[in-house]
């Protein structure tokens, strides 16, 4: 039987290359591809055409769930693992709506990760039973566009800025954060997209 064909996007290098190698131990399982970033995790899956995708949330570029997102009408066929530090209800939602098959956190023992990839590529989904049944105990509020707007205003992008990258009128912008202040309860941009944050809805 063919080894699994596994690309692995993660922007810490010393991360990277030790999961590339814990994987490789396995005769099973065979990296062809390592990315730092989201877009050249894109294109390497376009080149490579793996079996699994194992990404990182937070990368440059694009995130492990935009990355899920732009893989999955291109190259249906690969089994994303998103692999996170991260165990936060909004995030793994977010993935289930990509398409994600599979939800691993990092603190657990190396051997799952090898596990969970062979249980994808099976056609499996894995994910934490008790983080899924929370995923859905509390509803992400946001919209996509309230979602982006407050995004960048969390990282400090001023209205006028937000909305020459956005292509939205100031107006508009302005009642995109208004909205998702108040659907956060909060007091201001900055407490919203602190809060949104947290529950893993940015």
């Amino acid at each position: 039987m063919p080894a699994i064909r596994v690309v692995i996007a993660e922007d810490q290098t010393m991360i990277l290359g030790a999961l590339a190698a814990l994987l490789e131990l396995d005769s099973d399982i065979k990296v062809v591809g390592q990315a730092t970033n989201g877009r050249d995790a894109l294109a390497t899956v376009r080149e490579m055409r793996p079996d699994v995708l194992i990404a990182d949330i937070e990368m440059p570029e694009m995130t492990g769930l935009e990355l899920a997102e732009q893989i999955r009408p291109i190259e249906p066929k690969v089994r994303v693992v998103i692999l996170t530090t991260f165990a936060r209800t909004g995030y793994l939602r977010r993935a289930m709506d990509a398409g994600v098959a599979g939800y691993v956190l990092k603190d657990h023992p190396a051997k799952q990760l090898a596990d969970s990839v062979r249980r994808v590529h099976a056609g499996l989904r894995v994910i934490d039973p008790e983080l899924a049944a929370e995923a859905w105990s509390e509803p992400d509020p946001l919209t996509d566009r309230e979602r982006a707007v407050l995004r960048m205003a969390g990282e400090g992008v001023s209205t006028c800025d937000i909305a020459a990258k956005l292509h939205l009128a100031e107006g508009t912008v302005r009642n995109y954060l208004s909205g998702a202040i108040s659907k956060l309860g909060a007091a201001n941009r900055t407490e919203a997209a602190g809060a949104a944050r947290k529950r893993g809805w940015l």
